[in-house]
């Protein structure tokens, strides 16, 4: 009877010993609530793309969820999700703060990762760009760019930090420069957004830099169609029209998603928002177009060094 229970012990420790640990991130799934759609060639399809890197760097499973609006809304998508096996969830919109403040506390075995926002928690996390910076390097080009002194500056939300850093970066470059602002207070308003485009166009306005979601393409496009200029936004959109595009505000979500997920699976996600730039980066400038001389590119390009060396813009030197 000894003898039988020693070779029971010694089989279970060869057998314990032969089993495969789980692959990295195996046991997890992640999935993404987008506010609007993720082929909207801007703020969505990004998001989209660095769910996708999750998958790609982790063999992970991931779902997403699009045209997720409402509290209602967030907790029926939340719910599927975590049916689904979820066990960390992006809500890719300042939108959801307030959503995961009010649901959080239903779901204490998962992880919720949002962007833009203030409020955290033991299982609530904030990611935030630190945009001003792109703002500012964009201003600079369209500051040097324009012919007319008169620059278009569309936006959805005043409380965009790339709004105040790109009018600053305007002025920076070029103190004489007028620029028309105009608020959408939606990511989606493309009627709008054109209307105000008309608007300044008339007015004179030659670049123009449309910070928004579904309205950019159509903006640049009408630039194009118009002999003006545009500055992209959040990816390079210099595939739309090489020569309008004169660079792009590109924020790499991509490397924000992978970066996440890693502390996430770490255990290093802290209770406070995480912010991400140039340093870290996650935030770049996009191709130049042609038109832009290439002196002005090199006076650009050691500016964002600069700024990625010491933190300072040009304006704080």
């Amino acid at each position: 009877m000894k003898l039988y229970k020693l070779l029971s012990i010694i089989l279970i420790m060869i057998m314990t010993g032969c089993q495969h640990k789980p692959v990295f991130g195996q046991q997890d799934k992640a999935g993404m609530l987008v506010e609007t759609n993720i082929n909207d060639q801007a703020w969505g399809q990004q998001g989209y793309k660095g769910l996708k890197a999750i998958q790609e760097k982790f063999d992970m499973d991931v779902y997403f969820k699009e045209g997720v609006q409402t509290l209602q809304g967030t907790r029926d998508a939340v719910n599927e999700l975590v049916d689904q096996g979820v066990t960390v969830i992006f809500g890719h919109s300042s939108l959801y703060s307030n959503h995961f403040k009010q649901i959080h506390k239903e779901y204490l075995d998962v992880q919720f990762i949002y962007f833009n926002g203030g409020f955290t928690a033991e299982n609530v996390t904030s990611l935030n760009f630190s945009s001003d910076a792109m703002g500012f390097f964009g201003g600079m080009v369209a500051g040097e760019m324009t012919k007319s002194n008169r620059i278009g500056l569309i936006a959805s939300f005043e409380w965009q930090p790339e709004v105040e850093g790109f009018y600053a970066g305007v002025k920076h470059q070029n103190p004489e420069a007028k620029i028309e602002l105009s608020y959408t207070n939606d990511w989606g308003a493309v009627e709008k957004a054109l209307s105000s485009y008309e608007t300044m166009n008339r007015k004179g306005a030659d670049v123009f830099y449309p910070a928004g979601d579904s309205f950019n393409i159509p903006i640049i496009e009408k630039a194009q169609a118009d002999g003006n200029y545009a500055i992209g936004y959040v990816k390079d959109q210099s595939h739309v029209a090489e020569r309008t595009v004169l660079t792009s505000t590109v924020q790499r979500l991509d490397h924000v998603y992978v970066s996440a997920m890693e502390r996430f699976l770490d255990d290093d996600l802290p209770g406070k928002p995480l912010t991400f730039d140039f340093q870290e980066n996650a935030i770049e400038l996009g191709e130049y177009s042609p038109a832009v001389p290439s002196d002005q590119r090199e006076r650009v390009e050691k500016a964002v060094k600069t700024y990625k060396n010491s933190g300072k813009l040009p304006n704080e030197l």
